[in-house]
């Protein structure tokens, strides 16, 4: 008897979670593995956010909370969109999850019909389509090549919505590109969705922090007011604030989406850590001058990834405007012979070269909806980085 539901059939684990579990256990092991799968950044959570929450412990606050959030995070989420987004949202239209991907979920589960379409710009964070699928929601994949960027265009937008779209998802700055969308092409985009009031828009911004070179930050619902109604703006303190673990997601949407995924938040999870809001309220309100200095770091990483892997035969790679990944195109590497004798066909061939070769992990780009390329994260120090690029070129060097 086969007691699994059939929804389960139709998802695949977590890639990225699962190469990094796997190369984990392989240093457990004793083995030599550099891991650039995960998406984390190596600093610690800062000390007055650290601190915030040893304050909250001390003083009692280990009590069930709001699901939605406590009334002083929800307030300071609520002023971090006006201050940074100029985007007013009413108490009522925010809400606090268990991290991005848990928003991401309750949303989905409490807006999507079977057959519902979500439109996905290729490549894209590897849980979308899955979540979607979970709900039983059709995702439907547009490619977006290197030579636009990696973002969608509005000719490609308008030419798959149909009367079954129920969102669009952007991911800017872009998980696994880095790819940021300019206000110019955000504005394109929303003359586009205007015309078609029935396309909710999930703009995911949780990296809407680490970005470079002077470039700035806009999202959909302050570019086209028009459409705040519409847009899910998704934001969370995992990324810019090293707080991965401490599990905050949080999002503005409107009051019926924010009641329906409430309704089913207060049937799961209910809430995270009291522990976690209240330091996410110092993270959000307090200093942001670390983020700066942590900005110019990644940026170091990144030039030096950028530039050893163009010299490497076979490889090319675009350099990031935000976030912190690379994503390279390996299209020179397909077809040839490793040591062992083995073809290599695919990025995932590739990828698992380079883990069984050199001990270098990173995420085929298959998993991301576009090959052939690899995902490799730069959020570690620059010897380790430098170290893997160096293993990644004896790796190439030895195929034939």
């Amino acid at each position: 008897m086969n007691f699994i539901a059939d929804r389960i059939n139709r998802i695949k684990p977590s890639m990225t979670v699962g190469i990094n579990i796997k190369a984990k256990a392989m240093k457990e092991e004793g083995k030599d593995v550099i891991v650039l799968a995960a998406g984390e950044p190596d600093f610690n959570t800062p000390k007055n956010i650290r601190d915030a929450a040893n304050k909250a412990m001390e003083e009692g606050k280990t009590k069930y909370v709001p699901g939605k959030g406590t009334p002083e995070l929800q307030k300071a989420i609520q002023k971090k969109f006006k201050k940074d987004n100029n985007i007013d949202y009413s108490l009522d239209e925010i809400i606090c999850g268990v991290g991005g991907k848990h928003i991401i979920y309750n949303a989905m589960m409490a807006t999507i019909n079977s057959g519902d379409e979500v439109i996905i710009a290729a490549p894209y964070w590897v849980s979308y389509p899955d979540i979607v699928l979970l709900a039983e929601g059709k995702p439907i994949i547009v490619e977006c090549p290197e030579n636009q960027n990696f973002k969608i265009k509005p000719e490609q937008l308008e030419k798959c919505i149909t009367p079954r779209t129920k969102w669009l998802m952007l991911n800017s700055p872009s998980n696994p590109t880095g790819a940021v969308y300019s206000k110019k092409e955000l504005k394109d985009l929303a003359k586009v969705l205007i015309n078609h009031p029935n396309v909710l828009i999930m703009c995911d911004d949780i990296y809407e922090k680490i970005i470079y070179d002077e470039i700035d930050f806009h999202t959909l619902a302050s570019v086209e007011p028009a459409l705040k109604n519409r847009c899910l703006t998704l934001n969370g303190v995992s990324k810019s604030y090293c707080m991965t673990g401490w599990r905050l997601g949080y999002c503005g949407a409107s009051k019926e989406i924010i009641a329906a995924m409430n309704k089913i938040q207060s049937q799961s999870t209910t809430s995270t850590s009291s522990i976690t809001m209240a330091a996410s309220v110092e993270a959000i309100s307090g200093p942001q001058d670390f983020i700066f200095d942590h900005n110019k770091k990644f940026m170091k990483r990144r030039d030096l990834v950028v530039s050893k892997l163009n010299d490497i035969d076979g490889i090319t790679c675009s350099k990031p405007d935000g976030a912190f990944y690379v994503y390279p195109n390996c299209k020179g590497i397909l077809g040839k012979i490793t040591p062992n004798g083995k073809k290599i066909s695919s990025d995932e061939d590739f990828m698992t070269y380079l883990l069984e070769d050199q001990g270098v992990a990173g995420v085929h780009g298959s998993a991301f909806g576009l090959s052939p390329y690899f995902r490799l994260s730069y959020a570690t120090s620059y010897e380790i980085l430098e170290e893997a690029c160096n293993r990644i070129l004896n790796a190439c060097r030895k195929l034939k």
